[in-house]
């Protein structure tokens, strides 16, 4: 480390802060939001910038906040498309597909909680059918749990989120 910094500090004529800086395994390390993943030696977002992102969207789709689903994805898309800009070069696709599928369900528990107690009838309107509609408007579990019944994942569905602006991390995968 003493060497590193004795380089840079001379032949570069740069600060070298030691309280960020290590001498490590690139494996170790993080930089910039970024680590390397162990299995495949590529680019990766790192797990506080996924936390840091969690923590941001749960704020902005508090369902206390009184605002209908349009409005919250609105508010999400200028942070996701930001985010998005930012951490696009990453090669590990894995947890960017992870997030998404996570605020999806995030925002199928938020409109889930502003239907309310005409869950079952806003579902019919939605393409479910009778007995779904029925069944999970009466279930017991919290919203969360509903939010990834089959009733909820069918009328909403990716391409509804797609309708309402709402942008993917993760491109689309080709086959």
């Amino acid at each position: 480390m003493g060497s590193v910094t004795h380089w840079i500090e001379e032949s570069l004529r740069l600060t070298v802060n030691a309280r960020k800086s290590a001498v490590d395994r690139p494996l170790n390390r993080k930089f910039l939001g970024f680590t390397l993943n162990r299995k495949t030696k590529g680019l990766q977002v790192g797990e506080s910038a996924i936390d840091k992102l969690q923590a941001r969207l749960r704020e902005m789709s508090c369902c206390t906040r009184g605002r209908r689903l349009g409005q919250v994805v609105e508010e999400l898309r200028d942070t996701l498309l930001g985010w998005k800009a930012y951490f696009g070069i990453t090669e590990v696709l894995r947890p960017l597909r992870e997030l998404d599928k996570w605020f999806r369900r995030r925002l199928r528990c938020y409109q889930w909680k502003q239907w309310g107690g005409a869950g079952c009838r806003e579902l019919r309107k939605c393409g479910a059918s009778v007995r779904d509609a029925w069944n999970v408007s009466k279930s017991a579990h919290g919203s969360w749990r509903i939010s990834k019944t089959p009733a909820l994942s069918l009328t909403m569905p990716v391409s509804y989120f797609h309708r309402l602006g709402l942008p993917c991390l993760a491109p689309a995968r080709t086959a």
